[in-house]
């Protein structure tokens, strides 16, 4: 498919954050030329894409009429209007990945009957169709304590889920379609994210270890390599790459596992599309996760994903206590520490918690690379 990767070719990504920026970002380098659908004409992608259009991902004319823009869509957000792109795959329009695989993905009761039924480990689940029938089966004891729950569609970065430990927390009960997860016993957890193409390649990029913001279920910090043994990498590796070849999978894949104190291997939660815990790779891998999804929907042969450097990356979250426009603290004394690469995503206005960048530290070893980070992490801060 070398032949498209021309200027006049029109990749459509839905959705214009951070993913979509730094996707448009990398396909500038093919001469790719990009177009992106967002409701927020201030998205970060809409200053470097080759094209913005103003639409809602949801809405069934905002996607078909963008579909009709383009030579083939892609997304950076799974919550899309899957009606839309069905009528667009059946008028041959190219869709990485395709629209069935993300109408199973974006939907996690989907995404349990899909381990379930392909013998991939995942931690024992019921649906709910509501928070009252949650309610009445915990009254019931038809759930057991600890329980996670997660809305089936829309959550992100954190949202959409709720750690319930007892009865008296039934006030942190989300309302929706849910899944709702037997809590495991976790020691670590584990991104692996996986790429494959249209003939069949694949490859996984290095196993990375995900830290995560307790108060808020966000990820802070993502080490690569991972402190797993090489035993566990390999099965993380291959369990991946069966989820991939189950789906039948076109594009990149992020993979979600947790690592109980046994050290079993449970999968939690896949994303069809560029991911948080690949930031990393666009300094510390040979192929960046961007450049690899390129290569998959392009069918192109798939770049190396040897480390090059052990690397920390930082998440740039918002700080408490500060809304409005933001401002950085702190940028030029952490430019000033070797290994450290500055992303910030253009977001105009900051709020607690909110993604406004991610730093990437790099060191020869894993060691050196965490006391920089939190050097950093001390010295750089997001406020308003």
């Amino acid at each position: 498919m070398e032949q498209l990767v021309i200027s006049d070719f029109k990749l459509g990504i839905i959705a214009g954050g951070q993913l979509g920026k730094i996707l448009a970002l990398t396909a500038s380098n093919w001469d790719i030329s990009t177009y992106i659908l967002d409701p927020n004409p201030e998205c970060p992608a809409a200053s470097c894409a080759s094209v913005f259009v103003k639409g809602n991902y949801l809405d069934f004319d905002d996607v078909y009429n963008f579909g009709k823009k383009v030579d083939m869509i892609t997304f950076e957000i799974e919550n899309v209007n899957i009606d839309a792109l069905k009528k667009l795959k059946e008028e041959g329009l190219k869709i990485f990945p395709d629209p069935e695989t993300l109408y199973l993905i974006k939907d996690k009761g989907l995404q349990k009957a899909f381990y379930s039924a392909h013998n991939i480990p995942s931690a024992a689940f019921q649906l709910y169709a509501s928070k009252e029938a949650i309610v009445s089966a915990m009254e019931t004891s038809e759930i057991q304590f600890p329980f996670v729950q997660k809305l089936r569609t829309g959550g992100y970065d954190g949202q959409g889920v709720a750690v319930i430990r007892n009865k008296n927390e039934s006030n942190k009960l989300l309302d929706g379609p849910s899944v709702v997860e037997k809590c495991l016993e976790i020691k670590n957890e584990i991104s692996i994210i996986v790429a494959r193409n249209l003939t069949g390649e694949i490859k996984c990029f290095p196993p990375a270890e995900m830290i995560f913001n307790q108060e808020e279920n966000i990820v802070e910090e993502i080490i690569c390599p991972a402190s797993t043994s090489d035993a566990i990498n390999a099965d993380a590796i291959k369990l991946a790459n069966h989820i991939a070849d189950s789906l039948n999978f076109v594009g990149l894949l992020a993979v979600e596992m947790f690592i109980d104190q046994h050290d079993k291997i449970w999968v939690n939660e896949i994303a069809p599309r560029p991911h948080n815990s690949g930031h990393h790779t666009i300094e510390s891998v040979i192929t960046s996760q961007y450049e690899q999804l390129l290569r998959s929907i392009f069918n192109l042969p798939l770049g190396a994903t040897n480390l090059k450097m052990p690397s920390v990356m930082i998440n740039l979250l918002g700080e408490q206590g500060f809304e409005g426009k933001v401002k950085y603290e702190g940028l030029s004394k952490a430019m000033a520490i070797e290994g450290v690469k500055i992303h910030l995503y253009g977001k105009k206005y900051t709020r607690a918690f909110r993604k406004m960048g991610h730093v990437n530290v790099l060191a020869t070893t894993i060691e050196a690379a965490k006391e920089k980070a939190a050097l950093v992490r001390q010295i750089l801060k997001v406020k308003s």
